[in-house]
């Protein structure tokens, strides 16, 4: 970089510092940095090479560069489920669905993460903690942004998530209904967003708030159905990390990780590029992007 922001610019301390040759995988698309950086090292006589390993960086910083294009933040969907696509009973009982090994990826997931999203039937249903944590469970001293898409403002103020470290967004749809009030003193942040065409929260007015407002560049939505169809309908979505284990779980009534309207046709189906497969004890990660 050559600006000042938090720091002074690093383009100064390398000149000072005597270094002679300066190796980048990528120019940083930041309007305040682009090209500049290696301009000013140039004119100071320091040879530099530019491209090397550039698609591995790109993947480092695939956050970073979407939000610096678009505003909004990288959004990851990340789901587990059976064999025979289901992530819980037809009863809602999903624990654990995923082994030991998966749900600790998982958590590395969350900690480099800036948002975890869930819907608030998968709050109600699970009542999950939604944080980051160490490999003996603790949480870690960072925690992401937790955000609750929550239409009707349904969410329990003894939820669970909203008594862990960290802060709790609920966003909802439309005007304050009476009952933010408890939300807000059971520790939550509630945030009125506009509607979309059902009525419910609008996703990407939401996204958009949260990397405009809160300088949140990397989203992990975690579900369940209902929020992740949306965010697939809506072309939201730009990677997915998809745990599948083999068990059969059954049951018309059990439910899928993607609901939402989905498409009509199998030639519209969205198809995973980049595709890489993990494999943790019995449990395999497919990842890819959109």
């Amino acid at each position: 970089c050559n600006h000042h922001g938090r720091t002074p610019p690093c383009t100064d301390a390398i000149i000072d510092a005597g270094i002679a040759e300066v190796h980048a995988a990528v120019i940083d698309p930041n309007p305040q940095v682009t090209g500049g950086g290696l301009a000013r090292l140039n004119d100071a006589g320091i040879k530099t090479v530019v491209g090397e390993d550039d698609q591995e960086a790109r993947k480092v910083i695939e956050a970073y560069l979407k939000f610096i294009a678009t505003g909004l933040p990288f959004v990851t969907a990340k789901f587990a489920m059976s064999l025979d696509g289901k992530i819980a009973t037809r009863t809602g009982d999903s624990k654990w669905i995923s082994g030991e090994d998966a749900r600790r990826y998982d958590h590395g997931l969350r900690a480099t993460s800036d948002a975890i999203m869930a819907g608030v039937d998968t709050v109600i249903i699970d009542d999950p903690q939604l944080t980051a944590r160490d490999e003996n469970g603790n949480p870690n001293d960072r925690q992401p942004l937790r955000v609750v898409v929550d239409s009707r403002g349904r969410t329990p103020p003894k939820a669970r998530l909203l008594s862990e470290p960290g802060r709790t967004l609920v966003a909802v749809a439309g005007p304050d209904p009476a009952d933010y009030a408890r939300l807000a003193t059971a520790r939550a942040e509630v945030e009125s967003v506009g509607v979309d065409e059902n009525g419910r929260v609008d996703l990407t007015e939401l996204l958009r708030r949260l990397g405009r407002d809160r300088d949140v560049t990397s989203l992990l939505a975690e579900g369940g159905g209902t929020l992740l169809g949306s965010l697939f309908d809506l072309g939201l979505v730009d990677k997915v990390v998809a745990f599948v284990t083999p068990t059969i779980i059954g049951g018309r009534a059990a439910p899928s990780p993607v609901a939402g309207v989905g498409v009509e046709r199998i030639a519209d189906a969205i198809r995973l590029k980049r595709v890489e497969v993990m494999q943790f004890e019995n449990d395999m990660a497919f990842i890819g992007y959109c």
